[in-house]
């Protein structure tokens, strides 16, 4: 997940209600490619009812496929991370209007893994086949569990503001955006970054690791703790001592490697 770090609406000239109306189109329709996107994503990853996806046959050597594969993966890693920054949205929204700026983010990572999918080059080798039906539906158990809890994780912490619709749906109802306010509800209580855990799960849990696979569930575990390098830090900016002290009370992705218990703030936690 990467987090939503945005101001509140400048003062400025109420925008048209034509204006507003479009911004709304605009945020419903990046949402509509997202969502489709994502859907797309776990058919890819899976290799279920999709017309192309993660594994198969080489079509093209080794070192050129690998090579194609390694930049599809670091376009969106770089897409994905730097629009995601306070001082890259400080640029950006000089030029996009600040409500359509989380759409829009959304729209381009929707993008990125667009052209993932479509130019991915499958490898060939198999690392583990796992052909006992019972391994099998375990495998497949964790996958899904594993996008399902990426998609709960998002609701718990407001979908609509991770992907842009509450921005733009303020925005028709000519209200100003406000920040959500730091808590920690459920899952979060027990690991910081859930989410995250939900797409580790779902990217190693196959039956068969083809090479494609292993490099792509690879390169986006090491993508994920660098993004969460750079997202806590972003955090404590923004949420000061409270995110500081639940960084150190609760662990960054598995529950039970729990750090030793420190003392509680005078404030309370914001639950």
């Amino acid at each position: 997940m990467t987090t939503t770090i945005d101001a509140p609406l400048a003062a400025q000239a109420e925008p048209s209600l034509v204006k507003r109306i479009l911004g709304f189109a605009y945020g419903a329709v990046c949402y509509a490619i997202f969502f489709a996107t994502f859907l797309y994503a776990a058919g890819w990853v899976g290799n279920i009812l999709v017309p192309k996806s993660l594994d198969g046959e080489p079509v093209a050597g080794f070192w050129p496929s690998l090579l194609i594969n390694v930049g599809l993966l670091s376009v969106f890693a770089v897409q994905h991370s730097v629009m995601a920054r306070p001082a890259f949205k400080r640029w950006f929204t000089q030029f996009v209007p600040r409500p359509l700026e989380r759409s829009t983010y959304v729209l381009l990572s929707s993008l990125a893994l667009i052209l993932l999918f479509w130019q991915w080059r499958p490898l060939g080798g198999v690392i583990w086949d796992i052909q006992a039906p019972a391994g099998k539906a375990i495998t497949y158990a964790i996958f899904g569990a594993g996008w399902l809890l990426v998609l709960v994780s998002t609701f718990l912490i407001n979908h609509f503001d991770l992907f842009g619709l509450r921005q733009v749906w303020l925005y028709l109802r000519g209200r100003k955006y406000t920040p959500l306010a730091f808590r920690t509800p459920t899952l979060y209580r027990y690991v910081r970054h859930p989410l995250y855990l939900g797409w580790l799960l779902a990217f190693w849990a196959t039956p068969t690791m083809t090479g494609a696979h292993l490099l792509f569930a690879t390169v986006t575990t090491a993508y994920i703790f660098v993004a969460i390098q750079l997202e806590e830090r972003d955090l404590v900016v923004a949420h000061g001592p409270d995110y500081a002290e639940y960084r150190r009370r609760v662990p960054m992705i598995f529950p039970l490697l729990k750090r030793k218990p420190r003392p509680m703030p005078a404030s309370p936690q914001a639950a």
